[in-house]
């Protein structure tokens, strides 16, 4: 069964947040067979959309890039078992034939003396401030245990997030309502015209400096490098990435590290982002501030770029500068408690679907700020794509295609990290594999 754009309501919404013109979403269909239909909350439904709105936004930039105007646009036809299995590409990810490593032993919902508390534990300084906050004599899952059962979920919350740790209480009602995308458009000036591009890489000569870190951020990135931008990642050479999650994030883009504290770095930090055409980052608000690269800052110093930010908690209130995962902003958020079994025990969603559907709003709205000409600020947050689901998007109230499949869309790649099997975009293949992080030039390709 073929479904329209048009009649599919997630997408008009999605669409609209994105500044969409009204009836294009029309232009968007989906077909084959989807799966992430486990659970109460209409996952399948948020991620054709989000996946959809960004197809869309594809095809308008490339339009407009031949000429056409964004009025333009053909249609696009999007595979839901494409989106299904990209929506869990971690999941599916093959080291050189080893599963990876996605939650850490002390990440995870864990009793409280009141209810339940989710730890995120899967770097190592994350989880030696959960252990320093905690007073734990060792860094056992049992030792955990055991020390959190001492006090409320809110007490073990504020002791971790006092240490630098994670830990969020897990709530029992729905957060404040979010926006789902924010976009202000800058009086400064216009972007670099952009000339036509090759069939199928809307985005080709774009450069795109990266400033992100783990899932939502990067799939936004590795998206905008599929459809062709020149996609430079760069992250301090103090924060290390996990490799698993860089072998799977790290397609469509180079990697490189660079200190902004230290004069030389941050003087080849400046010649890159003088050549940029869109910088996004995914650093909690006012992180990149004390660096003058918050938003205003940026498009001050160049007006015409596109600024796409990205945070867990949102721009306004009292967590906006906490840190966050999509595990923590589900559990504070109140979904876990939705997805709980009929033990009581929290649950989760059938997919990281906050990461990832938030990583193609956020590539979505690059692309359409591109089309405009450049000289856009941008916002997304896991929490404002929470908001989304549980409050706007309809479940579609059908069971799931019979038949589906991810063997389809899976790949086997070389890589930095050696033999890949990962799942593919629902835009198409990469044409390699990641290096490995932190190991390119900081540096633009020639155009």
């Amino acid at each position: 069964m073929v479904i329209s754009g048009a009649g599919d309501q997630a997408t008009v919404q999605a669409w609209a947040a994105l500044g969409g013109t009204a009836g294009a979403a029309g232009r968007v269909s989906y077909g084959g067979a989807g799966g992430l239909n486990e659970g109460p909350l209409p996952v399948r439904e948020l991620a054709r959309a989000t996946v959809g709105v960004c197809a869309l936004a594809a095809a308008e930039l490339g339009a407009v890039r031949a000429g056409r105007g964004v009025d333009g646009a053909g249609r696009v036809a999007v595979d839901e078992g494409a989106v299904a299995t990209a929506f869990v590409s971690e999941r599916h990810l093959r080291v050189q034939g080893r599963a990876p490593v996605n939650f850490a032993p002390l990440s995870g919902f864990w009793r409280t003396a009141d209810g339940w508390v989710r730890t995120h534990a899967n770097y190592p300084h994350h989880e030696a401030a959960l252990v320093r906050a905690l007073g734990l004599g060792s860094a056992t899952p049992e030792g955990l245990r055991e020390a959190v059962a001492r006090w409320s979920a809110v007490e073990v919350q504020e002791r971790a997030y006092g240490e630098g740790g994670l830990a969020v209480a897990v709530a029992g009602e729905y957060g404040e309502p979010q926006p789902l995308v924010e976009s202000v458009r800058d009086p400064g000036g216009r972007g670099r015209v952009l000339g036509p591009a090759p069939q199928g890489r809307p985005a080709a000569g774009v450069r795109v400096l990266d400033l992100t870190r783990v899932i939502a951020g990067p799939v936004a990135t590795r998206t905008l490098g599929l459809l062709g931008a020149d996609v430079l990642r760069i992250d301090a050479p103090g924060l290390a990435e996990a490799d698993d999650a860089y072998a799977d994030t790290g397609f469509g883009k180079r990697s490189a590290l660079l200190d902004l504290g230290a004069a030389q770095d941050r003087a080849v930090f400046e010649g890159l982002l003088a050549e940029a055409d869109v910088v996004v980052t995914g650093y909690r608000p006012g992180a990149l501030e004390r660096y003058g690269l918050g938003a205003q800052d940026l498009l001050r110093r160049r007006p015409g770029l596109v600024v796409a930010q990205l945070c867990a908690w949102g721009w306004q209130g009292p967590w906006a500068r906490r840190r966050g995962f999509d595990s923590l902003v589900q559990a504070g958020y109140g979904i876990s408690a939705r997805c709980a079994g009929a033990d009581g025990v929290p649950g989760v969603l059938p997919a990281q679907a906050l990461d990832h559907g938030t990583g193609y709003l956020v590539a979505a709205g690059v692309l359409r700020a591109l089309a405009d000409g450049g000289g856009y600020a941008l916002r997304c947050s896991l929490a404002g794509t929470a908001s989304w689901l549980v409050r706007e998007v309809p479940a579609a109230g059908a069971p799931a295609a019979a038949g589906y499949s991810a063997r389809p869309w899976l790949r086997d790649t070389d890589s930095g990290y050696g033999a890949l099997r990962h799942a593919a975009s629902p835009f198409g293949d990469w044409a390699a594999g990641p290096s490995r992080w932190g190991t390119d030039r900081a540096a633009w390709l020639p155009r």
